[in-house]
């Protein structure tokens, strides 16, 4: 079914939700409000084990809306009401039960703009293994140089670990960042636009560190970029006015995208 949108056809969500692998979070029928603004209309998303996937589409289409509901983020906004279920394995996210210490515990989040702490770099990668556990001073010195390293960072900054970690550039900032969060072990990262205040060189940082981190944690990032999306993820969902519209292996969605709308976006043709 489509709907006629502003003069735009938009087809409902997508059920074509195939992946390879192993499942590792599914979206069901996400509806989500914000006060009586529908933001998310009945979308389904399959994310797949130690790979990435990428939301793209336009401004105010919905992909950071999505993104904050897998870690609970816009349970934090009084007027945010949503229906629909998250699971991952065993665990129903979307469940009021949940815990949410533990939630964010094992699903990560990397923000638009770095946001290190005021504290020496040594204590941002730390602070986060500090609130959930107490480890020895040698347990914390290796686990703050196994974060920098796997976040490609800790050759710059071995020698300078007492350091602001607001001294740092851009770029390092937003590693030391993606060290803090996976310092304390994820499952899953969640980037939102990691790269849109980061210069080319950064950025290319950045992208190079996603496709190792995908090794070890699964990975979904949000990204205005369609270059970006396609050199860095797995799969790839694009989005419009609140809908998957469609969702698919990177591949085919840049090559030949089953939707008229999506082909559309990807060749500049609106958005």
């Amino acid at each position: 079914m489509s709907e006629e949108i502003g003069g735009e056809m938009v087809p409902d969500s997508t059920r074509e939700l195939n992946i390879d692998g192993e499942l590792d979070i599914m979206i069901e029928d996400l509806d989500l409000w914000y006060g009586t603004k529908q933001a998310l209309h009945g979308v389904s998303l399959p994310i797949a084990k130690n790979s990435v996937t990428a939301l793209i589409g336009p401004s105010g289409c919905g992909k950071s809306t999505l993104l904050r509901t897998i870690n609970r983020m816009n349970d934090l906004i009084p007027i945010c009401k949503y229906e629909g279920t998250i699971t991952k394995g065993d665990v129903v996210i979307t469940d009021k039960g949940a815990d949410l210490v533990e939630l964010r515990k094992s699903i990560g989040m990397v923000f638009q703009r770095p946001n290190p702490f005021p504290k020496s770099i040594y204590d941002n990668v730390a602070y986060g293994v500090r609130l959930h556990h107490q480890p020895t001073r040698d347990e914390l010195d290796a686990i703050v140089e196994k974060s920098l390293n796997r976040a490609a960072i800790w050759n710059e900054v071995a020698d300078r670990l007492h350091d602001l970690g607001t001294s740092l550039s851009g770029g390092q900032q937003q590693r030391l960042c993606i060290a803090r969060t996976i310092a304390i072990e994820p499952d899953v990262i969640l980037m939102d636009e990691p790269c849109s205040a980061l210069d080319p060189i950064a950025t290319a940082a950045i992208e190079e560190l996603i496709l190792e981190l995908k090794k070890d944690f699964t990975v979904v990032i949000v990204t205005h970029s369609m270059s970006q999306a396609a050199r860095v993820s797995d799969y790839t969902g694009f989005m419009y006015l609140g809908r998957m519209v469609e969702f698919n292996k990177t591949e085919k969605i840049f090559s030949e995208p089953d939707q008229e709308l999506t082909q559309r976006y990807i060749t500049g043709r609106f958005g």
